[in-house]
């Protein structure tokens, strides 16, 4: 007889339902939560990442071949600086820590790089957990974790991740390393990749977070001032200006953390959107074209100029976007001002004064905006 289907074995077959026969699940990185949290709002993307579908074939398929990710230059650049940065058992890692984050603490001298070595991601991500409160359990003393490997519950699946370095300080708390290719300049960087890189960070350290709880009751020594557990101040490392040197910043990511952590909740409830696709839905890049398009377009979508940095579906949304005549297509702070005006069409028949509540801020505005211009058009006419 049978063993009944649970609902978290229910939702899994779902979803294989949707990737398709005999497709494989791509694993979700920190990238991708990370891009999750950036767009909340978006459906399309919830789904099909939890669904575990290849969005870049899946846009290949569409006609809409996307050409996001690093290229082959900027990896090696960026694999050569973070080597750079890890040299000598990371004391120069070390030290920017200790002097971004932790000058109470006892210069790291010397430190400990345990080897995460282990038999697949599984294996690793416990022998990063076991190091880790090694590492507590001795506290007084540097311990540099690099490349280990955490694990965090996505849709009743665990997703692998793997962030740079982690640091532990000898108060027994933890710290998650970020290293970056782009420079600081004059101290600062670009702040759209701050920001990626922060709510990648963020990522890390819900994982982290998992990896702390368990540990929980047992003793650890108390950390001075009340410091947390896994420290929500991460490290970021980039080169200074242009040259190759490291330079540092601390960034707090407790916003990052709470909107990754609303995401992440949202997404485990993602068999409310499968549950809402018409019957035999399938996202499989083997189907026509024109049954891949009517799969996608079931889902809505919530696109914005900034998806093109983070979605591998960025084209194909824009597309429609603006074939739709959304007013998405020109930023989400536009859209935010607009209210209830959706399309550009509406926009338009409301300063024209064709549509539109006059008593409606964004009417009012978009009238008053428009009567401007014409004065100004008549009076350069003269």
């Amino acid at each position: 007889m049978p063993l009944p289907r649970t609902r978290g074995t229910a939702l899994r077959h779902r979803l294989a339902e949707l990737r398709g026969p005999d497709v494989p699940a791509k694993a979700l990185d920190a990238r991708a939560l990370a891009a999750l949290a950036a767009n909340p709002g978006c459906a399309r993307r919830a789904i099909l990442d939890g669904a575990g579908v290849n969005k870049a074939a899946l846009a290949s398929a569409l006609g809409s071949p996307s050409a996001f990710g690093q290229s082959q230059f900027a990896l090696t650049r960026g694999n050569a600086f973070e080597a750079k940065v890890k040299a000598d058992a990371g004391a120069e890692l070390l030290r920017l820590v200790h002097e971004k984050l932790d000058r109470s603490a006892e210069p790291p001298t010397r430190a400990r790089v345990p080897d995460l070595t282990a038999t697949g991601p599984q294996g690793r991500t416990a022998r990063t957990a076991l190091e880790l409160r090694e590492a507590v359990a001795h506290p007084g003393a540097w311990t540099l974790l690099d490349h280990p490997m955490l694990a965090l519950d996505v849709a009743g699946s665990p997703a692998f991740l793997e962030p740079d370095a982690v640091v532990v300080h000898p108060d027994g708390s933890w710290t998650v390393v970020e290293i970056k290719s782009f420079p600081l300049l004059d101290g600062s960087a670009d702040p759209a990749k701050v920001g990626a890189a922060a709510r990648q960070a963020a990522v890390y350290v819900l994982a982290l977070e998992e990896v702390a709880a368990p540990a929980e009751a047992s003793p650890r020594p108390s950390a001075p001032g009340g410091a947390p557990r896994v420290r929500h101040r991460i490290l970021l490392v980039c080169p200074r200006d242009f040259s190759n040197l490291p330079a540092a910043s601390a960034v707090d990511i407790r916003k990052q953390r709470a909107v990754t952590a609303r995401q992440l909740a949202r997404l485990t409830r993602i068999e409310e959107i499968a549950d809402a696709l018409p019957e035999g839905t399938c996202f499989s890049p083997e189907l026509p074209v024109e049954d891949l398009s009517a799969a996608v377009e079931s889902v809505p979508a919530a696109y914005a100029p900034e998806c093109l940095s983070a979605c591998e579906l960025a084209f194909h949304c824009r597309a429609r976007s603006r074939r739709e005549g959304a007013v998405t297509t020109l930023g989400r702070p536009v859209r935010a001002e607009l209210g209830g005006l959706t399309t550009v069409e509406d926009v338009l028949a409301a300063a024209r004064g064709e549509a539109g509540d006059p008593d409606d801020p964004a009417v009012a505005a978009l009238r008053r905006a428009a009567a401007l211009r014409a004065e100004a058009l008549e009076a350069a006419c003269r």
